[in-house]
């Protein structure tokens, strides 16, 4: 058999024994079921079931003498006719696709996601404050604690600086410890509302619906976004 005629078929969707019997029915025409399996190499045990296959793809045959089942090649115009109904199926089911979508994006919807991503550096922790505020309206709030510290102090303020952009959009409140309030951020910040306390905090937190995002700041930057509705 040639590779590349095996290439075509393999592409057009037939199964690699599909395309061993339908190539060796091509060569040596009508014939038993034997010298389909020599001829192939496929296994005699898969051999009616290919064969049953095809016949309802409509590009092999069979007709029946003295009580023994020949099966012959279709015309190779046949495969575009099996492609034409491959593709109007696909149509078909596309459409009854669309019906259904709605539907299941409410179940997806209705049922509780819960799951984890972590992210790694600024990069990472801008990523994981895009999916923080995504699909978010101006009447979702934002809820916050932060806790300020020297050593990453001018890092983290020029990161939420460059970040304002995503979280300008919804109301902003959070509860930052007393360090925060000299910061220049801090004092800059008109899309913020925030209490400072002397109390100990629970850490960074940010919290919008089922989804809450914890970050540690140092040395290397870490980031957990988690999706609950529990939590």
């Amino acid at each position: 058999m040639v590779n590349h005629e095996m290439f075509n078929l393999l592409k057009i969707g037939l199964t690699e024994g599909e395309s061993k019997v339908y190539l060796a029915l091509s060569e040596i025409g009508s014939s038993t079921v034997g010298p389909i399996v020599n001829k192939s190499g496929v296994a005699y045990s898969n051999i009616y079931d290919i064969l049953h296959r095809l016949i309802e793809k409509g590009i092999v045959s069979f007709i029946i003498k003295n009580k023994t089942k020949y099966f012959q090649a279709a015309s190779p115009s046949n495969l575009i006719q099996y492609l034409d109904k491959k593709q109007e199926q696909i149509v078909q089911e596309r459409e009854s696709l669309k019906k259904i979508l709605p539907d299941l994006e409410k179940l997806q919807e209705i049922k509780s996601k819960q799951e984890a991503e972590v992210f790694l550096g600024k990069k990472g922790l801008r990523t994981a404050y895009e999916r923080l505020v995504k699909n978010t309206s101006k009447n979702d709030e934002i809820l916050f604690f932060y806790i300020h510290e020297d050593k990453y102090a001018k890092e983290s303020n020029l990161f939420y600086n460059s970040i304002v952009d995503l979280v300008s959009g919804t109301e902003n409140r959070g509860i930052c410890n007393a360090e925060y309030k000299s910061s220049w951020f801090s004092k800059k910040s008109k899309h913020l509302t925030m209490r400072f306390s002397n109390l100990p905090l629970p850490g960074n937190i940010d919290i919008i619906k089922d989804k809450i995002l914890l970050v540690s700041w140092g040395e290397s930057i870490f980031s957990v976004l988690i999706h609950s509705q529990h939590l």
